[in-house]
């Protein structure tokens, strides 16, 4: 099980950064009895901020009660009496082929110096799911539906950071909404997969396992497509309806092709209604190239070989390159015509390339595994902020023999800035900088098979490519609960 990232496809949050004003710049590097005061001061907001969410982790600890007692094996004489009633409804709508689910991630983050301003933040997101595998339930072969309802709460740590990328991949608006919706079919012999309806794109693109396991939202999708669009592309927290194909012609090798409304569903009264001639369309190509051995053991339901909850088996290398267009009107961010309008472009389109690979051990977990993974975009800089992201990390599992799946990252994104964007803010007279960087060291620990917990260190240089404001040091706490 892997943290939000993975466990839940959290990924790139899209939001505009203007320019932010430096209401506190970095203090020095000594740190004095006011300085350990206050970081004091804002651990004890983050508890208050936790207890004041809490009635959504004590509910879906309550969920878990049934599985965590099966989990633990006889410890008395309970555990010798016949199954509970929920456990024996639970086994009867597996066998039905349905698959209920609920992931709560939080996560406490302290911006102890730097950014906007110093303080604490406190966020969580509640995702309950269902899938319903028609094979089993109904005998439609390779047929399979999916839907997901989240709930997110809390404040944004890029409020005190004062980032453009997205220190937390968890950070949304306040409130609940469906978030997936589909159906899938897998067709000859389970080489060709057709999915329609509600689709979140991180969960199949730009998607690399190494980089699941870090916070910033960077390592899901890279903020040239992440907060690219009118509203950005179908992805956490806001996603579209569209149709998605997958092929794979030869082993190892997976075409997928994705054509959604160019606008996610989310939106005010009285604004245009889905698939509006103003959204335009989004396509998105990737070709992927993965290695997975066949010294691994496959998964229980080894059926479903292509698209969605395939259950296919780790691979040791992946590499894949991508494209994505959008086919609406966009407003230049720095040109103007002669006659002082702003320039439109039909249009928006950018490229990427990624790539994860297993330089020691095997493909289980094991002591001593280390992976590489590396992701480089480019952007359409005439209309979106970013041109050109780099990311790279290295991840280390089964540091500890002891433990089950632990596993140690450091991680690096270089976001840059596009040369419109850059002549907007300095017609503005607005300070900026060419880029912003984060480097992010994680530890994530498994506590058996429904909890986990992540300590996360992020050190962001030029905030927001805004000179004025210091280099921010963010340290967050993540959990996850999973039933």
């Amino acid at each position: 099980m892997r943290l939000a990232s993975a466990a839940l496809g959290l990924t790139s949050i899209r939001r505009s950064n203007p320019g932010w004003v430096n209401r506190n710049r970095a203090p020095s590097a000594g740190i004095d009895v006011a300085h350990t005061r206050g970081i004091l001061t804002l651990v004890g907001e983050v508890a208050l901020k936790i207890v004041a969410h809490s009635r959504f982790v004590v509910a879906l600890l309550l969920s878990l009660v049934p599985s965590l007692a099966s989990a633990e094996g006889d410890r008395g004489p309970t555990a010798t009496s016949e199954p509970s009633r929920l456990q024996a409804l639970a086994s009867g709508a597996e066998a039905r082929g349905l698959e209920p689910s609920a992931v709560y991630d939080g996560e406490a983050l302290v911006n102890a110096r730097g950014g906007v301003s110093r303080g604490a933040t406190y966020l969580g997101a509640l995702r309950v799911q269902l899938l319903f595998d028609a094979e089993r339930g109904l005998g439609w072969q390779g047929t399979s539906f999916f839907a997901s309802v989240l709930q997110t709460h809390g404040g944004n740590p890029s409020d005190l950071v004062g980032d453009a990328q997205g220190t937390s991949n968890l950070a949304a608006p306040p409130g609940a909404q469906l978030y997936e919706a589909w159906l899938q079919q897998n067709l000859v012999a389970n080489r060709f997969s057709v999915l329609a309806g509600r689709y979140d794109l991180a969960s199949e693109f730009y998607r690399l396992q190494s980089a699941g396991l870090f916070v910033n939202s960077s390592f899901g999708i890279g903020p040239e497509l992440g907060q690219s669009g009118q509203r950005g592309p179908s992805i956490y927290p806001d996603t579209s309806l569209g149709v998605r194909l997958s092929l794979k012609p030869a082993r190892g090798v997976v075409l997928r092709v994705a054509l959604l409304d160019g606008v996610p569903v989310g939106r005010s009264r009285g604004e245009p209604s889905l698939f509006s001639r103003s959204d335009g369309l989004l396509l998105v190509a990737e070709q992927a190239f993965l290695y997975r051995p066949g010294d691994v053991p496959r998964s229980a339901s080894p059926r479903l070989r292509i698209g969605r909850n395939s259950g296919l088996r780790p691979y040791r290398h992946k590499f894949a390159v991508g494209g994505w267009c959008y086919t609406a009107r966009f407003d230049d961010l720095g040109q103007r015509l002669p006659d002082g309008r702003v320039a439109r472009h039909v249009g928006s389109s950018g490229a990427y390339l990624i790539g994860d690979a297993l330089l020691r051990g095997g493909s289980a977990v094991q002591s001593g595994q280390v992976n590489a993974f590396v992701q480089v975009g480019l952007g359409d800089w005439r209309v979106n902020r970013f041109g050109f992201y780099a990311g790279a990390g290295l991840v280390v599992s089964g540091l500890i023999p002891k433990l089950a799946n632990d596993e140690l990252g450091l991680a690096v994104a270089v976001a840059r800035n596009g040369s419109h964007y850059l002549d907007l803010q300095r017609q503005n007279a607005v300070p900026v900088s060419d880029s912003e960087a984060a480097i992010e060291l994680t530890y994530l620990l498994q506590l058996g098979q429904h909890v986990a917990l992540q300590p996360d260190l992020q050190y962001v240089f030029s905030p927001g490519s805004d000179p004025t404001l210091g280099n921010a040091l963010a340290v967050a706490l993540r959990f996850e609960l999973h039933s």
